[in-house]
């Protein structure tokens, strides 16, 4: 639940006003990362907002109740939670160079996003190896 409350203030936010979410260090500023950094990080904040936080909320309770929808649900959010890191340090280091760039915490990010990555491959790995004794009968 606390990632659903970061993704609220960082990614949802991003959708309906950037610069708050750059005002609480949850999004990175254009003069860092150029106009097209920005979009697609408003982009990531839109499919996020309606895909990734509602299967993670609706996976989260469903679990709660074990009920077998909200297993799947949390293992689709798991599988994302594992994609999404991957893609933006791609992006992060592919970006590297490009005109306007200016992005310089290559070391924070890959420290925090790998540990986000190997958390959605473990999430993933230990819900789908316990799925028979998560769910009510």
């Amino acid at each position: 639940m606390l990632l659903n409350i970061i993704y609220l203030l960082g990614q949802t936010m991003a959708c309906i006003n950037y610069d708050f979410a750059v005002s609480l260090d949850l999004q990175e500023p254009a003069r860092e990362i150029t106009e097209v950094g920005v979009a697609l990080n408003k982009g990531f904040g839109l499919g996020d907002t309606v895909i990734y936080m509602p299967l993670f909320i609706v996976g989260i309770i469903g679990l709660i109740r074990r009920s077998a929808f909200g297993l799947y649900a949390l293992i689709g959010a798991m599988a994302i939670t594992a994609y999404w890191p991957v893609v933006c340090l791609a992006t992060l280091f592919y970006a590297k160079g490009a005109s306007g760039w200016s992005f310089s915490d290559y070391t924070t990010y890959t420290i925090v996003l790998s540990l986000i990555a190997i958390y959605g491959i473990w999430g993933f790995w230990y819900l789908v190896k316990n799925r028979e004794t998560m769910v009510k009968e």
